[in-house]
């Protein structure tokens, strides 16, 4: 997941390259072989990270909550960080878990090589947007590639952008960066909001460019990027997500944990540099 986000390549122009490639990652590590104690044991990562004024907690986790767990990421989402959580895998999963059934995180589901649902992604009210899930490259342990499929390697992709987010607009407020992710993804699937794809699949470029109303301003004429190509009909397996990805140059993979990243730049740093 690490590698999907912030991934930087080896210096001579071979290797990797993340989302984000200049993020900065705050690795958190906890493990338990009891649920509810993996629970608790999240909660605490998620406050630690707060502590550190993390900017986006990106969640490749879903399962079984516990109060101290819903206080800990009503708590972050307070103080205005972006949490991102993985809706789940079919067959493990039967509904959204938890922290994606929690209002305000943003629920990811995946997609597969073609840009539609993949039916290993559980379905449900809670999902904002979908992100490639299916056979997904990144670094992996010792030094090497691995290839992965789920929803993991969604929500990391999704963190990814909502990095750039943050970095390109450093005072744009937590809830407007959902805002931005979701009023630029590719509608799929039937028109509007639906329990596969959430609001849509997220287009990298889109999001970082377009003229998005903040919300209370909601228009449906959200103004894509002068330069950009033209967006493909609902029915066009070459989604806006694949454009973006290619774009950026990305290697993704699947898998578990948490991941918290401070940003790098601030307020007076140049945005980031998006290569084509």
């Amino acid at each position: 997941m690490a590698g999907l986000i912030a991934a930087h390549g080896s210096g001579r122009d071979i290797g990797a390259l993340g989302i984000a490639p200049e993020a900065k990652i705050l690795p958190i590590i906890s493990s338990t072989s009891d649920n509810y104690g993996e629970a608790d044991n999240l909660a605490e990562a998620i406050d630690y990270a707060v502590t550190q004024h993390a900017g986006v907690i990106s969640i490749s986790s879903a399962g079984v909550t516990s109060e101290k767990l819903i206080r800990s990421v009503k708590n972050a989402l307070a103080a205005d960080i972006v949490v991102i959580a993985g809706v789940g895998n079919l067959p493990e999963a039967a509904s959204i878990g938890y922290p994606a059934a929690e209002e305000g995180v943003i629920a990811v589901g995946g997609t597969d090589q073609a840009g539609n649902h993949t039916p290993i992604s559980v379905t449900g009210s809670k999902i904002d947007v979908a992100a490639p899930a299916v056979d997904i490259y990144s670094t992996s342990y010792n030094g090497k590639y691995s290839k992965g499929t789920g929803t993991s390697s969604a929500t990391a992709i999704v963190a990814g952008a909502a990095a750039l987010i943050r970095s390109k607009y450093p005072n744009l407020p937590a809830q407007e960066v959902a805002h931005r992710l979701t009023a630029t993804a590719v509608d799929k699937g039937p028109p509007g909001r639906d329990d596969q794809y959430g609001y849509g699949v997220i287009d990298l470029v889109s999001a970082l460019t377009a003229d998005v109303p903040p919300l209370g301003f909601e228009s449906s004429n959200v103004t894509p990027p002068a330069s950009a190509e033209a967006a493909p009909d609902k029915g066009d397996d070459s989604s806006a997500t694949v454009r973006g990805l290619a774009t950026l140059g990305v290697l993704v993979a699947a898998g578990g944990g948490y991941l918290f990243w401070r940003r790098r730049r601030r307020a007076a740093d140049p945005p980031p540099r998006v290569s084509r």
